[in-house]
């Protein structure tokens, strides 16, 4: 994978700074340590910082087409481009180097629009067609790669500027980091901010399935600009499912299918590692690898010193049985704690979820071992219902219909009682049980941090997002929505929001790349989700069985114990920030006077609930709420000291920490400026 970052002037033809490029380049050079690549042409500017994993000789970017007239810069993979070269150059196109940004230009050239969905893999590239005078950005159809954009009139020039990280864009000078209080409300109604705003104002997320086109007129026209979606998520409706009354031809069709896709991800002009962390997933990938390659990959795991969390022993059984040479990174809440703000700054988001620190050494450890690859096994929870949350929706599901509704509506009830809900709480719950369709396994998890919006939430922060719908953010077809299994309903915003907004970013490629490590995902398989897609959610979710057709297809690979051992949620611990180690910074960034500053936050509920939560020792889900929830007001204040405003504590920002320096002044901008804009 690779980084991308470009600029446009959207009414004319200005020239943009080399020393623009180059800084935005160097913004994301973690993304792409091996080379770099740029381009100028009047209004626009492109770069790109390239891993080299595929075409390693001749894999330069920008790419073109025969003529040039149509130019990419890419990150990702194309994991069909052999497929899709041979159709090319039966089409007359003629291709010269070995690497699958080679395809794109083309593709556009044959295809148009229509390429977005015919490619297998994982990307976000932007094209420019000079014929036509069009660029155009997309994103694959889960948000494996990201890519953000925005648009600015400072110095007066009205710009467009996009990048595979938000740091790209605040590295031009051009975009100031402002707050936007809709990206921090998702991260207390979801644990992720998956689009289409992103934390700061004004930089947008490229959605999943989408492509941004822009258009250029004559020079002093306003170019238009417009964004439409080439994939949707979709399901059978409710009934209509693949029934599969012959299981073992079921087992044997998933068995192809993901055995094709690992097969996939293996092709690479370096050598490929792989997460490996005991459970079903990881375990039938390597297990699979192994038979492709003819011995078993390289193996990462993580080691929680907490013994309740520890799930190496599992994964050693793994090692063991596939021959595998395994790599175990020791992570406990020191190592949390004193890589918690290194973590942000990859991020570029609060993170809630601390077991995204140990991933991120555990990538920096396939790094230093000399591996640039990895697989992984995430995608099969979200699509084979692999979360408890499942099961407890199906208990509620059981006892209302068998009281006509109302057992499960007092249910609800008792588990907001239990999380410590307000009244208004439990009103703004309950008004997102329609916006998403009806109800849905996920929103039984999200309630237990949204609980915590009331709970923590300033006056002025409650009355901003007055009204606000997180669920319309996504503009879902409810009239589809409400014709799916509860299961796939429940699948369908696992893809939407958890996927793309914490696995594959906060968990995935921001943490991985801030390491220079791409990851690979067989069970993102445009293929295998098509699969899964169709087929009765009873072969998922098997009465409280969860992932039952991945584990009978794991029977053949793996040792039974292994293939049926119970969903174990992988997890770090919370509390390292209140409890054995009081760092100097939590208290500056929890203390009345930061909290009054970012204005998000009630600094006297803060403060009590710092020193109550501990009282909750026999109130598990309460705890559990109010322990998010504090960590989430953490999160979001050191993000606000990293990036928004560094005065809140004793802490750099992330210009110090990510070695972007200087000043707009210096980059070109001003000398056709006025000192006195330049200076503002």
């Amino acid at each position: 994978m690779c980084g991308i970052f470009g600029i446009i002037d959207l009414k004319g033809r200005r020239s943009v700074p080399a020393s623009v490029l180059k800084r935005a380049a160097d913004a994301m050079h973690h993304r792409g340590p091996d080379e770099e690549g740029y381009l100028q042409r009047p209004g626009f500017g492109f770069a790109s910082r390239r891993l080299s994993i595929v075409g390693l000789a001749d894999g330069q970017q920008p790419m073109f087409n025969e003529d040039k007239s149509v130019s990419v810069v890419f990150n990702g993979e194309i994991y069909d481009q052999n497929d899709w070269r041979y159709d090319l150059k039966t089409r007359g196109h003629k291709l010269t180097t070995h690497c699958d940004t080679e395809i794109l230009p083309h593709m556009w050239e044959e295809y148009g629009q229509d390429m977005f969905a015919k490619l297998n893999g994982q990307f976000a590239f932007a094209l420019f067609d000079e014929r036509q005078q069009t660029f155009v950005l997309a994103r694959d159809r889960f948000g494996i790669c990201p890519l953000y954009w925005t648009r600015t009139t400072r110095f007066g020039t009205d710009w467009l500027i996009f990048g595979s990280e938000i740091k790209t864009l605040l590295a031009t000078g051009l975009v100031e980091a402002r707050p936007d209080r809709r990206g921090i409300d998702a991260v207390f109604n979801f644990l992720a901010v998956a689009g289409p705003f992103s934390c700061f104002e004004g930089i947008n997320i490229l959605p999943p399935g989408n492509f941004l086109t822009i258009t250029r007129g004559r020079a002093g026209e306003s170019a238009k600009i417009s964004e439409r979606s080439y994939w949707t998520m979709d399901f059978p409706d409710k009934g209509n499912e693949i029934g599969g009354q012959d299981e073992k031809t079921l087992v044997n069709e998933f068995e192809s299918v993901l055995y094709a896709a690992v097969q996939r991800r293996l092709r690479a002009d370096v050598p490929v590692a792989s997460y490996l962390s005991g459970g079903v997933d990881s375990s039938t990938v390597v297990a699979m690898a192994r038979d492709i390659l003819g011995a078993a990959p390289a193996t990462f795991t993580v080691k929680i010193r907490d013994p309740k969390l520890d799930e190496t022993e599992q994964a050693a059984v793994i090692s063991r049985h596939l021959n595998a040479n395994p790599h175990v990174v020791p992570c406990g809440s020191e190592e949390i704690v004193s890589n918690y703000q290194r973590l942000l700054v990859a991020t570029e988001a609060p993170v809630t979820d601390t077991s995204c620190t140990a991933l991120m050494l555990l990538a920096g450890k396939v790094h230093n071992e000399g591996f640039k690859v990895a697989l992984t096994g995430e995608g099969s929870d979200e699509w084979l219902a692999g979360y408890p949350w499942y099961k407890i929706n199906r208990v509620f599901e059981g006892l209302g219909a068998i009281s006509g509704g109302t057992l499960d509506v007092a249910l609800r009830r008792r588990a907001f009682t239990w999380l410590g809900c307000s009244k208004d709480g439990v009103a703004y719950l309950d008004g997102c049980v329609p916006s998403a369709g009806g109800p849905h396994a996920f929103q039984r998890f999200y309630d237990l941090l949204g609980a915590s919006r009331f709970r923590f939430y300033s006056a002025s922060m409650l009355s901003d997002l007055s009204g606000h719908d997180p669920y319309a953010d996504f503009a879902p077809d409810l009239g589809r929505a409400q014709k799916w299994h509860p299961v796939n309903r429940a699948i369908y915003w696992a893809g939407r929001i958890h996927l793309p907004g914490q696995l594959l970013s906060l968990k995935g490629d921001r943490i991985a790349m801030s390491q220079s490590v791409e990851m690979r995902y067989p069970f993102l398989d445009n293929n295998v989700f098509d699969f899964l897609a169709n087929i009765d959610p009873n072969w998922k979710l098997k009465g409280f069985k969860e992932k039952y057709l991945l584990r009978r297809v794991a029977e053949r690979w793996l040792p039974k114990s292994v293939a049926w051992r119970p969903k174990g949620m992988f997890r770090a611990p919370l509390d390292g920030f209140f409890l054995d180690q009081r760092l100097p910074y939590v208290d500056e960034l929890l203390s009345e006077e930061s909290l009054k500053k970012t204005g998000y936050f009630d600094p006297k509920a803060v403060q009590i609930w710092r020193t109550k939560y501990r009282e909750l020792t026999t109130r598990f889900y309460r705890r559990s709420s109010v322990e998010l929830g504090l960590v989430a007001v953490l999160a979001t204040q050191l993000w606000h000291q990293t990036f928004v405003d560094s005065s809140l504590a004793s802490l750099p920002d992330w210009r110090s920490l990510s070695g972007v320096a200087g000043d707009v002044r210096d980059l070109g901008f001003a000398e056709e400026m006025p000192a006195s804009a330049a200076a503002g």
